[in-house]
């Protein structure tokens, strides 16, 4: 959204409607960009706008997309940016919230579900009461990703700990329910509604300045953290290509972050 409104700005300082936006338009564009950022924000913003100028065409809005004839720079990248909590920290980040107060209980087990399940904050944001089941003798997670995926992982048992203290906690839920709710007014006291992905980075910048954890963390952490531990502990490439839900396993490789650990530059 931003880089959308970056491009609207843009658009409007020279008087340019939306209708009447052209290839040569967006070229200029590219090019003012590149004077000011970087050749993966670049890409970023014109993934947006193909995105948005797709839909205004499936929408009857255009006749056609001009972005799709802009080219921008090749980049690939051998190692994300995203960065990853160590061990030392995630376990000083989990222990702070070993209090049974409701929203201790509550942040832990969604903390919990980001790193033990890779998860993105929009998945977890979506998981309903029914999403958390047994099978046989395994708790499962019904998550539902990005692109209509759904994933159904097992839970570690450390995982199901946090899910269950929690439960017992906030008491019986109907199975549509939001499994993580937000808190209501300022009495402490979660509300009907689901937390919001919002909610969920204000909610782990607060965690982490408890936990007195030093560096900049988002919740995409808990996914780079996750896989690296899960590699590091001897699973497979494939497999947290599996429970991440990626499509390449380049894209997993993104997220291992055991060079950094081991203290290699």
């Amino acid at each position: 959204m931003r880089d959308v409104r970056r491009f609207a700005a843009w658009c409007e300082d020279r008087g340019f409607k939306v209708e009447t936006v052209s290839t040569i338009h967006l070229a200029a564009y590219r090019e003012a960009l590149r004077k000011e950022v970087s050749a993966p924000t670049v890409k970023r913003h014109f993934s947006a706008l193909r995105r948005l100028f797709s839909w205004w065409v499936e929408k009857g809005v255009l006749e056609r997309n001009p972005v799709r004839e802009v080219k921008t720079e090749s980049f690939s990248r051998s190692e994300g940016k995203t960065p990853a909590f160590d061990l030392e920290d995630m376990q000083a980040l989990l222990s702070s919230m070993t209090e049974p107060h409701l929203l201790n209980l509550r942040d832990r087990a969604m903390i919990g579900v980001m790193a033990y399940t890779f998860a993105r904050v929009d998945a977890v944001c979506k998981l309903k009461r029914k999403d958390y089941y047994i099978s046989g003798r395994r708790f499962y997670l019904r998550l539902d990703e990005k692109g209509g995926k759904q994933r159904e992982i097992p839970c570690n048992h450390r995982l199901e700990e946090f899910l269950e203290e929690y439960l017992a906690a906030v008491g019986e839920l109907e199975p549509n329910a939001p499994l993580f709710r937000s808190i209501r007014g300022r009495n402490g006291k979660l509300g009907e509604g689901a937390m919001r992905r919002t909610d969920v980075y204000a909610m782990v910048q607060r965690r982490v300045k408890i936990a007195g954890i030093e560096g900049k963390f988002s919740c995409h952490s808990f996914r780079a953290t996750g896989i690296t531990t899960f590699l590091e502990n001897g699973g497979t490439l494939e497999k947290a290509q599996w429970i991440a839900g990626h499509a390449d396993s380049r894209t997993t490789k993104l997220y291992d972050r055991r060079s950094l650990r081991a203290g290699i530059e």
